[in-house]
C-alpha cells in the first residue's frame, strides 16, 4: 500500500524521485526501491514524507485509493464516504464523522452554500464568526 502512495504524492506533488531523494538525504535508486515495494521507508523517513506531502502517517502508510476512490486527503482533510439524498431531502452523516465533530443526535446543524463551491453542513456554533447573531435566530424562527 505505501509504495502506491508514495509514487502517487510523488506525482501529485510534480517531483521527481532525485528531488525527493535530495529532500530527504537519500539517493534516488533508494527512493526507487520504495515506490515499487522492493523495501519500506522506515519510521523516520515515513516521518519526513508525511510532513512533504502533507499528510498523516496513518494515510501514507495505509490509504487506499482504489478502496475511496479519490486520492490521500491533506493533513485535516477527510472523507467520509457518501450519502444519498432521501425524498423529503434527508442524509445520513456517516458514524466516523459523527465521531470525529461530536455530532449528537439532536444537535443543530447549518447548511450553508456557495454557488462555485457547493454545500456545507456546520454544527450551529461553529457559525457565530459568519454570521451576525440575530441572522441565525431569525432563521430558525421562521421555521417553527
Amino acid at each position: 500500500m505505501i509504495h502506491m502512495n508514495l509514487k502517487r504524492l510523488r506525482l501529485q506533488h510534480h517531483y521527481t524521485q532525485e528531488e525527493v531523494a535530495e529532500k530527504l538525504g537519500v539517493t534516488r535508486q533508494v527512493v526507487a526501491k520504495w515506490e515499487r515495494g522492493d523495501s519500506t521507508p522506515d519510521i523516520h523517513f515515513c516521518i519526513k514524507l508525511a510532513e512533504l506531502y502533507d499528510v498523516t502517517i496513518d494515510n501514507l502508510v495505509n490509504y487506499n485509493e482504489r478502496e475511496s476512490g479519490i486520492s490521500i486527503p491533506p493533513k485535516g482533510k477527510h472523507f467520509f464516504g457518501v450519502a444519498t439524498v432521501g425524498e423529503r431531502g434527508q442524509i445520513v452523516i456517516p458514524k466516523k464523522a459523527r465521531e470525529m465533530f461530536h455530532i449528537e443526535a439532536g444537535e443543530t446543524l447549518v447548511i450553508v452554500g456557495d454557488e462555485e463551491r457547493g454545500l456545507a453542513i456546520v454544527p450551529q456554533s461553529y457559525m457565530q464568526g459568519f454570521f451576525p447573531p440575530n441572522v441565525l435566530l431569525r432563521k430558525k424562527e421562521e421555521d417553527e
